[in-house]
Parts: C-alpha cells; structure tokens; sequence
C-alpha cells in the first residue's frame, strides 16, 4: 500500500479492478491504442532485455505490452485484485512478468536492481512525492532511466510539468519533458495536459 495512504485506498482501487480495463489507454485492447503506447515506451528501453519496475502497475498493460517485447518487468501495486488481474494477464499472454501486493511509493527490491523505472499516473497522488522519488531512483542502476507519464486533469488534480520537473531534478541531472496530446495513446481528445518526463542522468 502507498505510503500514508489508508486501507480505504486500496478497498476503492479493489473495487475498480474488474472495469478498469475498459478505458482504452488501461486495457490497450484496441489495436490503435496498443499500437501508441508501444510506439512511445519502447524506443525509451535502453537494452534489448531492459530490467523493468513498472510502480503502480494496476491490471498490467505496460509491463505485459514491454514483456512481450522480451524485457524483464516485475510491477508493484497496493490493490490485490488489480494484482490478480495483472497476473492472470500476464499468463494468458505467456509472458514472465511478475507482480506484487506492495506500496509504490517504497517498492519491495533492492537498490541498484533496474535499467529502467516507469511509473504512470501514481506520483500525483501521492502523499509524500519527493520521497517517492528517491527511492525510485536509488532503485535504478547507474545508467537507469526514470520514465514517468503524468498529467494535470482537467478536474483539479495531478501535476504540471513543471511541477514534476522541479520534483524529479531534486534528485536527478535530467527531466525532458514531451507532451502526450496525440488522442491515439487515449482513445480519443484529451482536455487536460498529459506529459511523458523522461530523466536518464
């Protein structure tokens, strides 16, 4: 479970699992929107067999999509049941990719362990980012990326760009931010600003 976050969190995303895959860019069932999200996240890869921390991994898409590209993905996330769904996906694809019931925010593996740390739409809602953050880069090897995909919602939540960028250089040389407004990658317009941060020193 997150960090300062209550059972209550993980009973609400519990209670999501079984229609979270619904919306396109979470179930990447649409070949359009698999197709976007591969485009985007695989030329970030630095090896061809990259060792991957997917945090707040939900019901899975990521890590199974970079799985079936041949990398090594272990995910984490706070909801059991989204766990389970992960897990049953990765089986029905026949990829290795491992998941565990764990916090995002302090991530269950030892320093040093990945080439790459790819966390989408988790930092935002957490209660103690900057924490969160340090312990995602001393999860990454010396040359390791930090891939993060995040957003200011058009309600009221999440982060700016430049809200991240300050967060992410507080512990890293290099925050390049792009923005993800191509309504491929979400299965449709977006009203909202959506960002990939990318930080590879």
């Amino acid at each position: 479970m997150m960090r300062g976050m209550s059972v209550d969190v993980a009973a609400y995303w519990d209670g999501q699992a079984a229609g979270f895959d619904a919306e396109p860019d979470h179930g990447l069932a649409d070949p359009t929107v698999r197709a976007a999200w591969t485009r985007l996240l695989l030329p970030l890869m630095p090896t061809a067999c990259a060792r991957v921390a997917d945090l707040g991994s939900g019901t899975g898409s990521l890590a199974v999509l970079l799985a079936q590209a041949g990398h090594r993905v272990s995910g984490v996330d706070l909801a059991p049941r989204m766990v389970e769904v992960a897990r049953a996906k990765a089986a029905a694809a026949g990829v290795p990719a491992e998941f565990d019931v764990g916090d995002a925010a302090t991530p269950p593996w030892p320093a040093g362990t990945f080439d790459v740390v790819l966390v989408r739409h988790v930092l935002w809602a957490l209660p103690d980012p900057d924490a969160a953050l340090q312990r995602w880069v001393e999860l990454l090897k010396p040359d390791g990326r930090l891939v993060l995909v995040e957003g200011r919602w058009w309600t009221g939540g999440g982060l700016a760009a430049g809200q991240a960028t300050d967060l992410v250089l507080r512990h890293r040389r290099e925050a390049v931010v792009a923005r993800l407004d191509d309504p491929t990658l979400w299965g449709g317009p977006i009203r909202d600003e959506r960002y990939l941060l990318v930080s590879r020193a």
